[in-house]
């Protein structure tokens, strides 16, 4: 018998929630296979097994806390999976008649287990039939079985698939109805916190409570860079393979910023600062389990293309839960975008350690004063930015805020930025 027990996943990570099994008892795994999907305060991540064998027994279930190093599960490598230790349910299915007659009685402990697995909430499933429907993003629970036993096999995953109307994955079950504590008769619904909002909620109290955090806003006029992106948007599609956006025109306003105005890319530690002379700039991306600040690299060095293209590739990753820890350490300032939401006015909180963020907003047609006599309407976007006041002075904020203002109005600046 052989343990599995909760890998090290970075120094800060001490615990995690298991999400899901992706395995069942009785199934049999191959060395290096995914038995569970571990959520973190940090990142998702799949618990490999080390050892070939069949699943004896899962220790902890979907929603249990658990501990790095505590054992979850314990796996037989002599065991035996539906009458053989080394083929899986798909292999089977390929067997002629025969062969399959021969095997009814190695297969009676397998259905055993299965219908003692049916009163359970978990669908039974192949895993090969399970592997795909992960792949497609297919709930289980919408899969009609054509087994006897009621297992899902990798064909009915396929057939369902065929059908666009029915292929959907089902939608989370709802949190039942309970009843209001000051009212009786007022419906209410209770949800447990996901871990990773909980650990959110505690950073953000923790960053008011220990940081001296100020905002200070100004507005730019986005005229010069959606003339810029209009005119060159297809050539730069073309070249690039990569959409030209706003983020990495305002990525270089920041980082040019920052090399005139150190103090913002700085930490606190102790009584001394750590003025980092790189800059790996944090782009919070919302994702259906909460709000992740996943780090672009040596933002400096990058062209637009660069920008654009790490930016891409960092929010799809968060979005589809691949994040690993290295993506999201590290960050000196970080850039938020609540526009895209149709913010117009907000106050971010600052990403701790770091002492500096600016936020970006919607871009709104507003008259603008040209002269004494003139008025235009003007694309304009309010910008905010948040800092602690134990090291930054105001003076030093609102001089940051202008400078990224002034390439942004002005964006043959930028070029000058490398």
């Amino acid at each position: 018998m052989t343990e599995i027990k909760v890998p090290e996943l970075g120094e800060s990570i001490t615990e995690g929630t298991i999400s899901q099994w992706l395995k069942e008892v009785g199934d049999y795994v191959e060395q290096g296979e995914f038995i569970a999907e571990l959520e973190t305060d940090k990142v998702n991540a799949e618990i490999p097994v080390e050892t070939s064998g069949v699943i004896k027994e899962f220790k902890r279930e979907p929603g249990d806390t658990v501990e790095i190093g505590e054992v979850i599960a314990i796996i037989d490598e002599g065991g035996q999976a539906g009458g053989s230790s080394s083929t899986s349910e798909d292999t089977k299915e390929k067997q002629p008649a025969t062969e399959k007659q021969a095997d009814t009685k190695s297969q009676e402990p397998a259905k055993q287990e299965e219908e003692a697995q049916s009163t359970t909430n978990r669908p039974l499933a192949s895993p090969a039939a399970r592997k795909l429907a992960r792949e497609k993003g297919i709930s289980l629970d919408a899969i009609t079985p054509t087994d006897p036993t009621g297992k899902i096999r990798r064909q009915d995953v396929e057939a369902h698939q065929d059908k666009p109307a029915q292929s959907k994955a089902a939608s989370p079950q709802k949190p039942a109805l309970t009843q209001s504590a000051d009212d009786p008769t007022k419906p209410t619904e209770r949800e447990k916190m996901s871990r990773r909002r909980q650990t959110i909620a505690k950073r953000l109290v923790e960053v008011q409570q220990t940081s001296a955090m100020l905002t200070t806003f100004n507005e730019v006029d986005m005229t010069a860079v959606m003339d810029l992106r209009k005119r060159r948007k297809d050539a730069f599609l073309d070249k690039n393979g990569v959409k030209l956006g706003f983020m990495s025109f305002f990525t270089k306003a920041v980082v040019g910023a920052l090399k005139e105005f150190p103090l913002l890319n700085a930490e606190i530690q102790g009584d001394e600062l750590l003025i980092k002379k790189y800059y790996d700039i944090g782009i919070a991306v919302s994702t259906d389990t909460g709000l992740v600040v996943p780090v672009l690299r040596d933002a400096d060095r990058l062209g637009f293309a660069g920008i654009e293209r790490g930016i891409g590739d960092l929010g799809k990753k968060a979005r589809d839960n691949k994040l690993q820890l290295n993506d999201m350490q590290g960050g000196t300032f970080t850039i938020t975008n609540g526009g895209v939401f149709g913010s117009l006015w907000s106050t971010p909180i600052l990403n701790a350690p770091q002492v500096g963020i600016l936020g970006m907003h919607k871009i709104q047609m507003r008259p603008v004063a040209i002269d004494n006599e003139r008025f235009e309407n003007r694309p304009m976007m309010y910008l905010a930015l948040s800092y602690d006041h134990r090291i930054v002075d105001g003076k030093e904020a609102v001089s940051f805020l202008v400078k990224v203002k002034d390439m942004i109005e002005d964006p043959e600046q930028l070029l000058l930025e490398g």
